[in-house]
Formats: C-alpha cells, structure tokens, sequence
C-alpha cells in the first residue's frame, strides 16, 4: 500500500567481521536484512557511538517511551491500544515543531516505488543456483552444508573458486565459502559491505 522506501538507516548492529555476521546468522537475526535487500531497499549503518546521526529517530523513540510505557500496559493488549493510540496522536493530531508545527500526516506521500512482488534471483555467473531449504541448508546431492534459516526459500549462487572450495553468494554479496570437508559456510568479512554515514548535521 505504502511502496516501498529507497533506504533504509540501521544502528552498527551490522555485521562487521565473519566471526559477528555467523553470530547473527546463528540466531536468525537476519531475516529482515535478506527482505530488504530482496525488495532492492539499501543498508545504511550509523557509526558506533554516534547516535546523532539518527537524530530525528532518536527522538521519536524518546518520546515513544515517555507516552507508552510510563505507565506500561498490564498486559500486550493494553499495550498494543497504547501503540495504535501514540501512532493516531504522533501522526495527525501532535504539530512537530521540526515540520513547521504541521501534522506528518499531512506531509506524507507513498513511495513512488510500488510494491508488485519479487522477481526471481538467478545467477548466470555462477556455476549453480541453489535454494536453501526450509532447515537453511545447501544441498548437492547427499550433501548438506549449513547455512541458515534466513535465507530459507532463497536463490543462492554457488562457484567453485578453487579445488573443493565453493563460493556462496546470495545477489551481489558473497556471503562466504565452503569446501568438501566442512558442513557449512564459513563467512567472508564483512560480506554486506554496509556504508557508514559521514556526521549528520542533526
């Protein structure tokens, strides 16, 4: 209904080393990341310690606290109506000084990138295109190679890079690497190359 945005603002929970990125992986903390790059939304990671950068978010989640959880609800009911009611307020009936006292709902428009489903990702490239299964793994023949429930469902590509060495992509990031000996990928640095923002004038 709304489209879809063109970027999208994280803290530095992004992955920044192979040993962090098979952390989040184990965990299943991913899953939105691979949604969004699906969708073709960009990453953007603000640097540690420097939560200025997302000023303007910031702040609405300071004032999200003060007006939903000071007091909580008694129970995720009560506190959902909390929510549904801070969104009514904060979005048609509070002026933002930052918006020249006017309403974000009269400022919004939808993306102009609608939202028609996923297009298929195939890798000509490479030397096969897998899908992961529902249990997150690689399989080629008898072979399964862990990789994670994230991407089950998802296209990825795979390339022999070397003797019994296979090179695991998924789109244009190459997540890491396997060989004949080992049940599952082992991570490449920082695969994602996220982009870290310069200081914000906020």
């Amino acid at each position: 209904m709304h489209g879809k945005g063109n970027k999208i603002r994280l803290c530095p929970l992004w992955p920044k080393t192979a040993k962090h990125l098979r952390t989040l992986i184990d965990r299943q903390e991913l899953g939105n990341w691979v949604w969004w790059l699906r969708l073709g939304i960009g990453i953007e990671r603000i640097k540690p310690g420097n939560p200025q950068q997302n000023g303007r978010h910031e702040r609405m989640h300071l004032t999200l606290k003060k007006e939903t959880t000071k007091p909580a609800g008694k129970n995720f009911l009560q506190q959902q109506a909390k929510f549904d009611d801070f969104i009514q307020c904060y979005n048609h009936e509070r002026p933002h000084q930052a918006l020249d006292m006017q309403y974000p709902g009269e400022l919004y428009t939808p993306s102009p990138r609608p939202y028609r489903g996923l297009r298929e990702v195939t890798y000509p490239f490479h030397d096969r295109t897998i899908t992961i299964t529902q249990c997150g793994r690689i399989c080629i023949g008898r072979r399964k190679i862990n990789l994670s429930g994230v991407f089950a469902g998802q296209n990825v590509g795979i390339t022999e890079v070397s003797e019994k060495i296979w090179l695991v992509s998924f789109m244009q990031y190459d997540l890491g690497f396997f060989d004949h000996e080992t049940g599952r990928v082992e991570c490449a640095e920082n695969p994602f190359g996220a982009k870290v923002l310069p200081m914000c004038p906020e």
